[in-house]
């Protein structure tokens, strides 16, 4: 009895906590976002699938330029596959913007332009998974499908005082059904958008307990756990790289080749590659160079180097140095392209090469 008690309390209490997250979200909640109460479901995805890895300041941009490049799904679908890609420079993750071509074009082929209505049909295009496929379902048709993200495992860790690692197999199940347990089927895209702007704004990863309106009633306030939850497992070790790049320029074109598939930036340009599982001085550079393509130190002239930079991918950082050559007498590289430099803006590029070749060229 004392058992089904508790969980019947416990129960109420949820309950409550949903209709005044309602509550705060008509009064208090003024998260500027331009595709909040959007209920177009191609803008909608777009807007979820650029927001994957994207903090939301940097997602905005990107997604104001593609709506406007880009205004239907068979106009994305039309689009070419470079001119996706150069849209999409900056943001990483390159695979999403693939995704979307190949999603687009099956809307178009197999949905006749219209996007998909039922959630196992969202879920069905390429590249959207569950969260992706609720935030559309709920957001564009108020289908009563719980949207589960960071921000929603972290509330919900919070208010259930939820001890388990959530990101495990067991605490991402426990989260769904709770999340779908606490929807307000009637109100669900409402309420759906309401927690995740609650955990973005007021229960962020360091949480402003004194601006909760449900401070005197959340498990984890009440035991001291706030800052503590939620749990994660162990973090995936990260794969340490060292990427050299030479531009090699002769005249007014410099070599650049496309990077192929099985590895990140699949698709993107990019200069000379020489990577190592350390630095490499500019010396040590010339020197590989130097027996590689039998050039001797009359053949060209150093034009400028840089210094290590460095971009962190989920599981992965990549230290970057630039060496730019200018060439004396041509040189075959198979594969690559001499591209002029007026037409380098044609091509999409890592976001690192990106910026020095607009810095420096």
């Amino acid at each position: 009895m004392a058992g089904r008690k508790k969980k019947s309390e416990q129960g109420r209490s949820l309950t409550r906590f949903a209709e005044a997250l309602l509550r705060w979200n008509a009064t208090e909640n003024d998260r500027p976002m331009p595709w909040k109460g959007e209920r177009d479901p191609y803008r909608i995805w777009l807007s979820e699938v650029i927001l994957q890895q994207t903090r939301v300041e940097q997602g905005r941009a990107y997604y104001e330029r593609f709506i406007r490049q880009y205004p239907s799904v068979e106009r994305l679908a039309a689009a070419p596959e470079g001119d996706v890609l150069k849209l999409w420079e900056g943001l990483g993750y390159y695979s999403r913007a693939r995704n979307l071509m190949a999603a687009a074009r099956r809307i178009t082929d197999d949905f006749g332009g219209r996007f998909p209505q039922t959630l196992a049909e969202i879920q069905s295009l390429k590249g959207v998974g569950s969260y992706t496929a609720a935030a559309i379902a709920s957001f564009a048709y108020n289908l009563p499908h719980a949207v589960v993200d960071g921000n929603v495992y972290r509330v919900l860790a919070r208010i259930c005082n939820y001890t388990d690692p959530i990101d495990s197999t067991e605490g991402k199940r426990w989260a769904a059904e709770k999340a779908q347990e606490l929807l307000p089927e009637d109100r669900a895209g409402e309420y759906n958008q309401a927690l995740m702007d609650f955990g973005a704004t007021v229960c962020k990863p360091l949480p402003e307990c004194a601006r909760c309106f449900y401070q005197s009633h959340c498990g984890a306030f009440q035991t001291g756990r706030q800052a503590e939850l939620p749990l994660k497992l162990k973090k995936t070790a990260v794969r340490n790289r060292y990427f050299h790049y030479v531009v090699l320029q002769h005249g007014d074109s410099i070599a650049l080749h496309e990077r192929g598939a099985g590895d990140v930036w699949q698709g993107l340009w990019q200069p000379l590659l020489i990577e190592a599982e350390a630095p490499l001085s500019k010396e040590d550079l010339l020197a590989a160079l130097q027996a590689e393509y039998a050039l001797s130190l009359t053949d060209f002239d150093v034009l400028s180097s840089a210094a290590h930079a460095q971009q962190r991918l989920s599981h992965q950082l990549i230290r970057f140095a630039f060496l730019h050559l200018q060439l004396q007498r041509p040189l075959s590289l198979p594969g690559f392209h001499w591209v002029s430099i007026p037409g380098l803006e044609r091509h999409p590029y890592p976001k690192m090469v990106g910026d020095f070749l607009r810095k420096n060229l």
